[in-house]
Formats: C-alpha cells, sequence, structure tokens
C-alpha cells in the first residue's frame, strides 16, 4: 500500500497520544490533516529555537566575524566603563529666555548611547555603564576625573569648559590612562592651536559651523554680509571664526556692528532695528549672539528686506528637533521616549561619543584605551550616525568630521559641506581646521 503524507501523519498521531497516555481521535476532515501539528510539550523549545535563529539573523556580519577573543570564553561579561563628567557653567542673563537649555543636555544622549550599545553590545557580551559626575568647578572636575581613572574607568565624556578640557587631557594621573570626549566646548583653539594627545572632539567647532553657513550663502550668491554682533567673549569667538569663513571663501563682511541696547527690545524692537541695520548693500544680515539676547528680535526688523543668519534665523548646528532624514526620525523618537524633549547639539555629541567608543571596542577587539584610542583615530574606522555620511577622526587635532545642517526653527534648509566645494581627501575636511590651518602638537598613540 502506497503511504501518503497524510497515512503517515496518522500513524505518527496515534503513536504520540498513545505515548502520552491519551485517547487519540483522528482529524475528520483533510484540510485539517495537513496543518502543521506540534507536539504540546515541545512547544517552547521549537519558538525559543525560532527566536534564536530570528536574533542570529540581524546581527551585523561584521559582529558574528570579529567578535573579541574575551567573547569566545564562555560566558564572561566584558564591562567597558565609562564617565560622564559635567562641569556647571555660568551662562549670562539673556533677555529672550523662552528656550531655556535643558539642565540634562549631553547627559541624556549618553544615557541614550549607553542604551543603544548595550542592545548590540549583548550579543558580544558587551557591558557598558557609565557614572555621573556633576561639579561645580575645575577642581572639582579635575579631582573627579583622576578617582575614575584610578577606579578603572578609561573613558571620559567631558562636557566641560575648554579650559577645564585642556586641564583634564593633560594632567599626569589621567594622561594616558583614558580616553577624553569633548562634547560641550566649541572653541578653535581646541583644534587649531591647542589640540592634545588624548582629546577627541564630537561637537563641532565654531570654525566648522560658519564654514558650513558661509559655503551655503555663496552659493546662493549671497556675498555681501552685514555682521551684528553682541559684547560676550563667545561672540567675538563667533566674528573671528565667521571672518575666518569669509576670507576662505570669498564673502565680504560690508560692515560690522555691536549692539549695546539699554532698552527692552522685546517691546521697540520695531523702531530700534531698522535703524540700527541701516548701512550700505547687504545681501544677508549675520548675526552673532550666541546667548540670545538680541538676535531673536532682527528678522522681520531690519532696514532692507534681507534674510538673517548666523546664531539666530538660518543656523548651523552639531543636530537639531527638525532632522529626519537618513534615519534620523528613529534617533529623535528614541530620545524623546526616554528624555521626554527633543534632542540639541549636545545630546547628540554625547551619543555618537558613546557609539563611536562601542564601534572601536568591537572592531579592535579591545577595552585598553590605548587601542581603542589608536583605532579611534585610524583611516579604518567609521561611524554611521544618521547624518547621511559616515563620520571620523581628524588625525591631526581629534576633531570628529561630520555634515552640519543648517536649520531654522522648523525645517532644515540645506546641509553641509555644499556641492562644489571640493577637498583632496574628502569634502567633509573643508569644514573647520585642515592640517595645514593647525599649529599644535597631537600624537595619534596615547
Amino acid at each position: 500500500m502506497k503511504i501518503t503524507p497524510i497515512t503517515r501523519y496518522r500513524r505518527e498521531h496515534r503513536r504520540s497520544t498513545a505515548a502520552h497516555g491519551v485517547a487519540g481521535t483522528e482529524p475528520k476532515n483533510e484540510s485539517i490533516d495537513r496543518r502543521v501539528r506540534l507536539d504540546p510539550t515541545n512547544a517552547w523549545t521549537a519558538v525559543a529555537t525560532l527566536f534564536s535563529a530570528f536574533a542570529l539573523a540581524v546581527v551585523p556580519p561584521y559582529v558574528k566575524a570579529q567578535q573579541p577573543a574575551e567573547a569566545n570564553q564562555g560566558d564572561a561579561v566584558i564591562n567597558i566603563k565609562m564617565l560622564y563628567l559635567e562641569e556647571y557653567q555660568e551662562r549670562p542673563p539673556a533677555l529672550s529666555n523662552i528656550f531655556p537649555r535643558p539642565e540634562d543636555q549631553g547627559e541624556q544622549g549618553a544615557h541614550l548611547g549607553v542604551a543603544d550599545s548595550n542592545t548590540t553590545g549583548r550579543f558580544l557580551r558587551q557591558r557598558y555603564d557609565m557614572s555621573v559626575s556633576r561639579v561645580a568647578n575645575q577642581r572639582a572636575a579635575l579631582q573627579s576625573a583622576r578617582s575614575s581613572v584610578d577606579a578603572g574607568l578609561a573613558f571620559i565624556l567631558a562636557n566641560v569648559s575648554a579650559d577645564t578640557a585642556l586641564t583634564l587631557a593633560r594632567d599626569s594621573s589621567i594622561s594616558g590612562k583614558a580616553v577624553i570626549f569633548n562634547l560641550g566646548s566649541t572653541e578653535d583653539q581646541l583644534r587649531a592651536t591647542q589640540c592634545t594627545t588624548g582629546l577627541l572632539h564630537t561637537i563641532p567647532s565654531r570654525a566648522m559651523l560658519t564654514d558650513a553657513l558661509a559655503q551655503f550663502l555663496i552659493r546662493r550668491k549671497w556675498q555681501k554680509w552685514l555682521l551684528l554682533t553682541g559684547p560676550q567673549e563667545a561672540d567675538k569667538a563667533w566674528v573671528n571664526a565667521i571672518n575666518r569663513s569669509a576670507k576662505r571663501f570669498g564673502g565680504k563682511i560690508t560692515d560690522e556692528r555691536t549692539w549695546s541696547f539699554n532698552t527692552d527690545l522685546r517691546r521697540t524692537a520695531q523702531q530700534e532695528l531698522p535703524l540700527f541695520t541701516q548701512a550700505r548693500s547687504y545681501d544677508v544680515v549675520l548675526v552673532a549672539d550666541e546667548i540670545g539676547d538680541v538676535g531673536e528680535y532682527v528678522s522681520y526688523n531690519t532696514w532692507l528686506p534681507r534674510p538673517v543668519a548666523g546664531t539666530q534665523g538660518l543656523v548651523p548646528v552639531g543636530w537639531h528637533r527638525v532632522l529626519e532624514q537618513w534615519g534620523a526620525r528613529q534617533l529623535q523618537n528614541r530620545f524623546q521616549e526616554q528624555a521626554g524633549r527633543t534632542m540639541n547639539d549636545v545630546d547628540y555629541a554625547a551619543w555618537v561619543a558613546v557609539r563611536a567608543i562601542a564601534e572601536a571596542v568591537t572592531r579592535s577587539k579591545s577595552t585598553q584605551p590605548a587601542a581603542v584610542y589608536r583605532y579611534l583615530l585610524s583611516d579604518d574606522f567609521e561611524l554611521a550616525a544618521f547624518k547621511g555620511r559616515s563620520l571620523s577622526f581628524r588625525s591631526w587635532n581629534g576633531q570628529l568630521r561630520q555634515p552640519i545642517p543648517l536649520v531654522q526653527p522648523r525645517a532644515m534648509v540645506s546641509q553641509s559641506p555644499q556641492e562644489g566645494f571640493l577637498h583632496p581627501q574628502t569634502e567633509l575636511d573643508t569644514l573647520g581646521y585642515d592640517v595645514q590651518e593647525t599649529n599644535c602638537s597631537f600624537e595619534k598613540s596615547l
């Protein structure tokens, strides 16, 4: 007699039910016979097997191929510890304070980076942990960093002033024993004249921001600029950066004015600012007002009807809530769910620093700071980070190469580098200080 699949199933069904002491009954129609039947005693085993197969399938190929040697030894977990260090920095009072900086900026980005790294790290038996230290001054920051390095923490996420970042990187108790990531300071001297071995920068420099803006303005043929600046030291630094960018790309600052208003522009902007911006013909008004004291009131109040850009208006940023392209919406949503607010540039700098550490640990197969640092500055390192281009560190000053979005409050207008601005290595190096512009000692090994 020919044994059909249905006949074979019926015989196996009888044996199975008899073996478990259950009176077996055959299916009543052939359509039911053709369904896949699963022995209840083996159901959970099958589900677990399917889940394991799926988990392995979604692990990126390089994760399977380049597991650290430690990960192959039984169930040992590799612990990667880091310190998030934040120094209190007093901001001068501003006339416009509608949108204050979040008190937890940077820290929330670092927490998300740790969570994302642990999501993929569990397949490699990696565990990322972060301690948080908030301090009042440079002395306390130095003490906290020294204690953390003595305790075995090899990576420091530093949301501190430029002077404190330099002090940490040059301290004999820290130098050579830890990699420091600058998350908060945009000061150009950290990348041009005071770059220090062991100090990397994930926040863009002012020069990168002004270069990104200048490229866009030149491409639009807006070459004549009226520059309005505030009295703060940060405003003067921004002016220095935009002057450098103008010389570099062919912009012309036709006039420069520093305000000293003693009136409330919230009430008098329509009367004061047209007179203040009365000048020779210009294509665009550039504003240098990092704390937002006057710049928020310039748009629509200029003598000539011209666009406003700089620290207000059209703004170059490291990150902004309006970014959605290249999968950025996924990152925005995860951050919003975790922090209850939108992600800003310091949050992104912290997130990308943690992801860079995780990528380098996986690829270099080491958790030692010297090996990780060497890999981060090598040509092999690149990081996908929701900006449409792979990011990498410049080997001459430790700055993270990255595209710079140009945004207005509710949309991204463009992203630099702009088309037509070329470089012999990568167009990303048209933003910020190139190797020939850098005058400092920086080593690729700790």
